[in-house]
């Protein structure tokens, strides 16, 4: 998984440390009901516990609301879960943070296509809203990041679902897992039908290794109509069995689920 540029961490953490909101512009508060019990603004040098509380003070930082409640609260999260179906009697559910629409859209956009790393707190907002999956754990779980090609890597110089999805982990707790590759004689996903993107996702991944634990949680960063995760989960299941040497027609050993920053739009 490629890191993030010097100067691409740089704009993104200076987004951090502004105490504005990442949309309004205007300074973001958060409720003093919603503030750490243990945290306090006030760091005596003379203490001699000053850099426990300079690094308590630098994580709230980083795990505050990066946007003003009027912001917040003027999106809507968790649109309802869908189910897309990867085998007969088999599906997969996919819950998105948010709807692909006005300022996440653009944020997204900004992003994905121009490199804008300034727009990448306002994402990292979004997947906070995520709910952590129930009985999920670093030791029972991993994040399967929707993978790129080598083509499109090339052209855009990043992969910016691995970087989101590398702050997916650190929010979980639950590391990343590689072990799938994308195919590079794929087209774009997007301005197809449903029909045209379930077709151009045919064979469209391999399989370089059987998952290390059980729960595999797929993540993208837009779910339009779910056909990219549910090719990828597809291939989780059936070249699992062939790795590992199984009948097709056994029991799915594994247990997937996806999720993603946005799905669609509500209007």
């Amino acid at each position: 998984m490629r890191r993030l540029a010097p100067y691409q961490s740089g704009l993104w953490l200076a987004e951090y440390g502004d105490v504005r909101c990442q949309l309004c512009r205007i300074y973001r508060s958060t409720p003093q009901s919603q503030l750490p019990q243990n945290h306090s603004s006030t760091i005596s040098p003379n203490n001699h516990s000053f850099f426990t509380k300079l690094r308590q003070h630098v994580n709230y930082r980083f795990d505050s609301g990066l946007l003003c409640s009027d912001c917040h609260n003027s999106i809507t999260w968790l649109p309802k879960s869908f189910d897309v179906d990867i085998t007969a009697g088999t599906s997969l559910s996919i819950q998105a943070a948010t709807y692909y629409d006005y300022p996440i859209r653009q944020a997204i956009r900004a992003f994905k296509h121009h490199e804008d790393m300034t727009k990448l707190p306002l994402l990292i907002h979004v997947l906070r809203q995520l709910p952590r999956p129930q009985g999920c754990h670093r030791d029972n779980s991993v994040i399967v990041a929707m993978p790129t090609t080598n083509q499109r890597l090339v052209k855009r110089g990043f992969d910016p679902v691995s970087i989101l999805a590398a702050q997916l982990s650190k929010h979980w707790h639950i590391p990343l897992w590689q072990g799938v590759e994308r195919i590079d004689d794929t087209v774009s996903q997007q301005g197809l039908t449903r029909a045209e993107r379930l077709g151009n996702l045919d064979s469209a991944f391999a399989l370089r290794e059987l998952p290390p634990v059980k729960r595999l949680l797929l993540f993208d960063d837009v779910a339009t109509t779910g056909a990219s995760l549910q090719a990828l989960g597809r291939t989780l299941y059936d070249q699992s069995f062939s790795l590992a040497g199984v009948n097709s027609q056994s029991s799915n050993p594994y247990q997937l689920s996806a999720y993603a920053l946005a799905h669609g739009s509500q209007l």
